[in-house]
């Protein structure tokens, strides 16, 4: 008995060092991560995991788990009736259960996609202001059975999670909109100028007919900011499902360089491509990836010079695939090439001459990283630019239910 309190007291002491940790980190990614190593850690558990709940469309997703060698297990929808985490959310209490096997709450198509049973589970609620942010679960008592004592640590552990989760979406979420907003001021600042003069009596026919095309390009440009900005607030929250599928990549370069070829034609610029005979069916988000190429490709012929060329390129290596977009174009300055996948960032030297949202590299990259993947960019002014992603070809995944 003595044992069992001294331990008890080292959780606690723990938890002390833990909430200092979490309440100085404001990066969710990296929040998300320490609070499921500390979960394990602190309930002697085999994994840890975290799913997000979504007050505003009701929906429960996994977001993170210790082990997890599968990113695109991200954003998988749990249902809040027939799971255990869904019953913790709706009842916003704790459960300890020996067998979640033999639990008739029990979602065993995790189990499935993970590979790995859950035997074991205590799942707590994490809760701030009253409302459910999500759950937390240790799975696998690595010694014996989960006690009263575990549930007690992992629960005070979730108060102090949620807490900090929330801070982290609040500053997540207000440095975004910040950034929007900028963003919003040239545009509109641009449409109440043009609607002004166009009020103006003594503005000829033609000056009108040209205000009418600069407001008609600036809600063509406000419209594709909107819709890259929700695209990039979905992936940074973690909340897009990435569904997996078979698919060549060849095939996908081809279908990619029909979709650009009128644009290209009308650049006059060249789209080769160049792919290896023996190149694997790959699996990932064929939207997702698809997505990539065309935004890479646009921006390959956009950056060109007429009658310049673009070559789409792929190979596979024993761990990975690659994908290359390679351009003859204007090149970019090297001090610019560091910051190129962050949020609203033009090249200074193009930004007046290229129309563009500054966010689409952030959407690419956010999705390459959701496949596990890395993107690079060599550049030479002058010469050209290439983009280059690779992805895993395979990988496991540690997620529970």
């Amino acid at each position: 008995m003595a044992e069992i309190k001294t331990e008890r007291l080292d959780g606690y002491r723990r938890l002390i060092e833990i909430a200092r940790d979490l309440a100085s980190t404001l990066d969710l990614d990296i929040l998300l991560e320490r609070i499921v190593r500390a979960a394990a850690e602190v309930s002697g558990s085999e994994a840890a995991s975290i799913l997000l709940y979504d007050n505003l469309t009701q929906q429960l997703y996994f977001q993170v788990a210790t082990n997890l060698d599968e990113p695109t297990m991200r954003g998988v929808i749990v249902p809040l009736d027939g799971s255990i985490a869904g019953w913790i959310v709706l009842n916003r209490k704790s459960v300890r259960i020996t067998n979640a096997q033999d639990d008739p709450r029990f979602f065993g198509i995790v189990d499935q996609m993970s590979g790995r049973p859950t035997h074991s589970l205590i799942g707590v609620p994490l809760i701030t202001k009253n409302k459910v942010v999500g759950v937390l679960e240790a799975l696998n008592k690595e010694r014996g059975k989960f006690t009263e004592g575990d549930e007690s640590l992992l629960s005070v552990l979730g108060a102090q999670a949620a807490v900090a989760i929330e801070n982290a979406r609040l500053f997540q979420q207000s440095d975004l909109i910040s950034e929007f907003v900028h963003e919003l001021r040239t545009p509109l600042a641009s449409l109440s100028t043009a609607t002004y003069l166009l009020l103006r009596p003594e503005m000829a026919r033609e000056q009108q007919e040209q205000i009418i095309n600069n407001i008609h390009s600036e809600t063509l440009r406000l419209n594709s900011l909107a819709s890259s900005f929700l695209d990039l607030a979905r992936l940074e929250s973690g909340r897009v499902q990435f569904r997996k599928t078979l698919f060549n990549v060849s095939d996908l370069l081809f279908e990619c360089k029909d979709i650009m070829n009128s644009k290209a034609e009308e650049e006059k610029i060249q789209i080769k491509i160049e792919s290896a005979d023996d190149l694997p069916t790959f699996e990932a988000d064929r939207d997702k990836i698809k997505q990539v190429v065309l935004n890479l490709l646009s921006n390959a012929i956009k950056y060109n010079r007429p009658g310049g060329s673009v070559t789409l390129s792929a190979g596979a290596s024993e761990k990975e695939v690659c994908i290359s977009v390679q351009d003859t174009g204007v090149g970019i300055p090297e001090e610019a090439v560091p910051h190129l996948f962050e949020k609203f960032y033009r090249v200074r030297e193009t930004e007046g001459k290229v129309a563009g949202t500054g966010l689409g590299l952030s959407i690419c990259k956010q999705i390459v990283q959701g496949h596990g993947g890395r993107m690079e960019v060599k550049s030479k002014l002058g010469a050209g630019t290439s983009f280059c992603f690779f992805l895993p070809r395979s990988g496991k995944t540690m997620l529970r239910q």
